[in-house]
């Protein structure tokens, strides 16, 4: 028989081989066996299917900061209709390929199935479909009632295409989605920088990275009679505003003895350039992990680490100070990059964009956005060259900063400028709050909780870190008094040394 006329009689045994079959198989294996025998297989719905036994939990565990719930009937013709509709919208914000992920949670409750009876009756629904839009935290056993005022939860009345609803989310959200938006480039991120919890696990980075700028300080002898004052200036900015405690402690003992481990001799040159006593300092404590990288951790040895640790530092800076402070912490910062940065090609840069500042910060706000701004165009310039000469992380490129996971409504639009660079029209202000609170309270107060540390958490150093908190706690003006205090002490310290030394002489004379 021609091998033309044998295959469609296979085709028709096997088909009914497995009909016949399909009896004894058990009902997993039948539901497989359809998936396999439809090739018009349909795809999993982006809303989530809610009922009553899982409306609270899914509800209260999601990390978006919106929720809708459709409130519908299968057998409702419009409803029906409705559903291709709500499922463009909802193809943005969930699933694991969303486009807006974190930002509204898109589900649906089926009012024909007895089960969700009490349920809907608990939203009053009183048409098919309805659709309702709140925090998350409010469906939680929560309820609506259409004479109930100032509720969090809100009917959305004007929703009944995809464009009307998605133009509804935009105006509460402030937002300007588009039904045709794809994922941004430097959307698709590791779930540790997507994820804003992480951040409370960098403060580990941020001690290893100010450990590590110390130590390349001492061993390329860069303490010099010109640059001895710029490190006690940045000094002093950490020991009113680092996020760690022990590192406050720790630099406010170095600028204390800064004499003594840093001393001068007569023609005002520094003494063995400070190696033979600052060498053996540990300016964050002895207990400070080395290599545990726990936010900045790259997928290669050489990649992120101490700089991802030490941009984390400046970041937590920035948004720890007063405005009084923030030409203060400018010019440190600066002439500390410019100085003690080992990578002549990266303090060039970064000395580059702060001598191209016309004018003194006034607010920690306006210095607070520069330094962000000034992290992007270094991102902007590094994503060019490790695309050329294939340096980069592939598990972490880098970015401009912060994606739509991290703050939806940061920014209104995504571009390409002629250059080929992105354009990002940013909202400042939502900026900033971002920054000051990813980088101030989240940095710190989810140590409150040593179980997010996970099996990383180092030994005797949770308390410390919590302590650490006081700085973003109490308020600002305390920063201020911190250093303030610290140079009183560090100038009564002195002067109790130099009356010690004074003494010495003549009780040996007295002696004699």
């Amino acid at each position: 028989m021609p091998m033309s006329q044998l295959c469609p009689i296979l085709i028709v045994n096997l088909l009914f081989l497995l009909s016949s079959k399909a009896a004894s198989f058990p009902p997993g294996s039948r539901s497989i066996l359809r998936e396999l025998s439809n090739s018009n297989a349909v795809k999993a719905d982006y809303a989530v299917d809610l009922n009553v036994t899982n409306f609270d939990a899914v509800l209260r565990d999601t990390p978006a900061a919106f929720a809708i719930v459709e409130f519908f009937a299968h057998w409702c013709p419009a409803c029906r209709n409705y559903k291709p509709l709500y499922e463009r919208v909802a193809r943005l914000f969930n699933g694991p390929d969303a486009v807006h992920p974190g930002i509204v949670l898109m589900t649906r409750v089926d009012c024909a199935l007895k089960i969700n009876n009490k349920l809907c009756d608990r939203f009053s629904v009183s048409h098919y479909p309805m659709l309702f839009w709140g925090p998350p935290s409010k469906f939680v056993s929560g309820s609506w009632e259409p004479k109930k005022e100032k509720s969090e939860i809100l009917v959305i009345d004007d929703g009944r295409t995809a464009e009307r609803l998605l133009n509804w989310i935009n105006k509460q959200l402030g937002s300007s989605y588009g039904l045709d938006d794809e994922k941004f480039e430097n959307e698709h991120l590791p779930s540790n920088i997507s994820d804003p919890g992480q951040i409370a696990r960098a403060v580990y980075d941020v001690e290893e990275a100010t450990t590590i700028a110390f130590e390349i300080i001492v061993e390329h002898k860069m303490i010099r009679s010109e640059t001895r004052a710029l490190l006690i200036k940045f000094l002093q900015l950490l020991v009113a505003h680092h996020p760690s405690k022990r590192c406050r402690k720790g630099s406010a003992e170095v600028l204390v003895n800064f004499d003594d481990l840093c001393p001068l001799d007569e023609k005002q040159e520094i003494v063995s350039n400070g190696k033979s006593v600052l060498g053996n300092f540990q300016i964050c404590g002895k207990e400070v992990p080395r290599g545990y990288w726990m936010f900045c951790r790259g997928s290669k040895n050489d990649t992120r680490g101490f700089s991802c640790g030490l941009w984390v530092l400046l970041h937590s800076l920035s948004v720890r100070i007063e405005d009084a402070e923030s030409q203060f912490a400018f010019t440190a910062i600066c002439d500390f990059i410019h100085n003690f940065f080992i990578c002549q090609e990266c303090r060039q840069h970064f000395y580059h964009m702060c001598s191209s500042v016309n004018s003194p910060f006034n607010t920690s706000r306006d210095f607070a956005l520069w330094l962000w701004n000034a992290h992007n165009l270094v991102n902007e310039r590094l994503m060019r060259e490790e695309a050329s000469l294939g340096t980069g992380d592939p598990m972490f490129p880098k970015i401009i900063w912060p994606p739509k996971q991290l703050c939806s409504s940061c920014s209104h639009s995504h571009g390409r400028k002629n250059d080929g660079t992105n354009r990002i029209d940013w909202d400042t202000d939502e900026v900033y709050k971002f920054l000051t609170n990813y980088y101030g309270k989240t940095l710190a107060s989810l140590y409150k909780d040593s179980s997010l540390l996970g099996s990383e958490a180092i030994d005797g150093a949770i308390e410390d870190l919590v302590a650490s908190t006081n700085a973003v706690v109490v308020p600002v003006g305390a920063a201020l008094a911190i250093a303030l205090a610290s140079c009183a002490f560090g100038a009564l310290a002195c002067y109790w040394r130099s009356q010690q030394k004074s003494r010495k002489p003549r009780r040996k004379a007295e002696l004699r």
